[in-house]
């Protein structure tokens, strides 16, 4: 499994948790996890996804914390949040993502505020931000 470039789910709808084994699959470039309905949290950590540029979420109507950690994903480029109307953070640590290029949150309803480590993203050209209802502080 360790070769694996893409992992894709989507419409699992009993799908409630991903196990930490993902962070395990050390040559994916592409996580897309899209209309699991009832999926609550994604694994703590996906430091060992070095390779990884793209991560896509769609569709949560549950999971409301995201990702505790990305720590060492140098790759990472793209990161897309749709529709995750119960998210209400993101992240605890985003300042190593100096490869991050472009950030789209739209339709996270719930969400207030985005981290401070956005000002430490020097590749960062693209933030998009629809639909987010309780957004008080940018």
């Amino acid at each position: 499994l360790t070769s694996f470039t893409t992992f894709d789910v989507h419409r699992c709808e009993s799908l409630t948790l991903l196990l930490n084994e993902l962070d395990n699959l050390i040559s994916l470039t592409t996580i897309d996890i899209s209309n699991c309905l009832n999926l609550i949290s994604l694994p703590n950590e996906l430091d060992n996804l070095k390779s990884l540029t793209t991560l896509n979420m769609k569709c949560y109507k549950i999971l409301m914390l995201l990702l505790n950690e990305l720590g060492n994903l140098i790759s990472f480029i793209t990161f897309n949040i749709y529709r995750c109307s119960s998210l209400i953070s993101l992240l605890n640590k985003f300042d190593n993502l100096t490869s991050l290029i472009i950030l789209n949150m739209n339709g996270c309803l719930s969400l207030a505020s985005l981290p401070n480590e956005l000002d430490n993203l020097p590749s960062l050209t693209t933030l998009n931000m629809k639909w987010s209802k309780y957004l008080t502080l940018l």
